[in-house]
């Protein structure tokens, strides 16, 4: 077998769906929620703003999300995710009763992700198996969990609601590509940006500069530069200091590891360098943050 230039692929293996888990784990907090609801013929209720993401999924009848400044009516099968958890009206659709799932994902909020910040409020996804299969068959796989009440189905809920909620992303941020020719959606599937983000994230304390990035994802540092910015809407070097302090935000939580070692696993020299850009972004010393989030369970 012949030289191998950088990490192994499998074969099927998309490089961006990493960064998209990473972005996913980032903001994840707690367990999500699930409930079938039951709508009237005259129901309609207010919705207020929530912690997180929204979606809902209809079963049967129809049902009308009203945000702001966007309406859909979901008839059975289809979906609509409100990834920033905006105010809206739900509201039955149809002359009889009509049935849908509801369910909520809480994010952290204080440093979203810069992926979530480019989704639109309001992203309806109708039912097309073979444009969004896997998100037709997770849909199809929850529906069917509920309706049979199996045993163990306190552990399968939440597992599905997890793989959901990727597809849910997925499928928004192809919508979301369809219109725009920058941003996260565009991003994830350009081969050179998605390469480079998939190296910060995978290697956050290599000492990375432009220059090297560049040369990993295969063009100069100017144009790499302009590339990047122009689709993340970051400098390469803005986005690897935020997620390298995010990754210690996430050591800080769920590990007991030392802060010299996790400035080191951050990529940062010392301590002191570490615990100095630490407070300038989080506005805390990393000991302080370590002790007001230590209790909160990984997501």
């Amino acid at each position: 077998m012949g030289a191998v230039l950088g990490r192994l692929t499998r074969v099927g293996e998309d490089p961006a769906m990493d960064v998209l888990s990473d972005a996913i784990g980032a903001m994840r907090v707690g367990r999500p929620s699930l409930s079938p609801e039951v709508a009237d013929p005259s129901w309609e209720t207010e919705v207020p703003p929530f912690e997180g993401a929204r979606f809902y999924v209809g079963t049967a009848g129809r049902i009308r999300v009203a945000a702001p400044d966007e309406a859909v009516t979901l008839q059975p099968g289809d979906a609509v995710l409100l990834p920033h958890g905006i105010a809206h009206t739900l509201g039955n659709a149809t002359g009889s009763t009509a049935r849908f799932l509801s369910g909520t994902y809480r994010l952290e909020r204080a440093r979203p992700h810069p992926l979530f910040q480019d989704l639109a409020d309001l992203v309806s996804l109708p039912a097309h198996e073979d444009r969004y299969p896997g998100l037709q068959a997770s849909i199809d796989l929850l529906r069917g969990e509920l309706d049979e009440r199996m045993h163990g189905r306190d552990v399968v809920l939440p597992a599905l609601l997890e793989v959901l909620l990727v597809h849910l992303i997925r499928a928004c941020l192809r919508e979301r590509a369809g219109s725009r020719a920058t941003g996260w959606c565009v991003a994830l599937d350009d081969e050179v940006i998605a390469r480079s983000l998939r190296a910060v994230h995978e290697r956050p304390a290599d000492p990375w500069t432009v220059e090297s990035l560049g040369a990993h994802a295969g063009l100069s540092r100017a144009a790499f530069a302009r590339r990047f910015t122009a689709m993340v809407g970051q400098p390469p070097l803005t986005y690897l200091t935020w997620w390298r302090l995010t990754t210690a935000a996430r050591l800080l939580q769920t590990t007991d590891a030392p802060l010299a070692a996790v400035a080191q696993r951050s990529g940062y020299g010392s301590a002191y360098s570490f615990a100095d850009a630490f407070k300038r972004e989080y506005g805390i010393s990393a000991g302080r943050y370590r002790q007001q989030h230590r209790t909160r369970p990984p997501a």
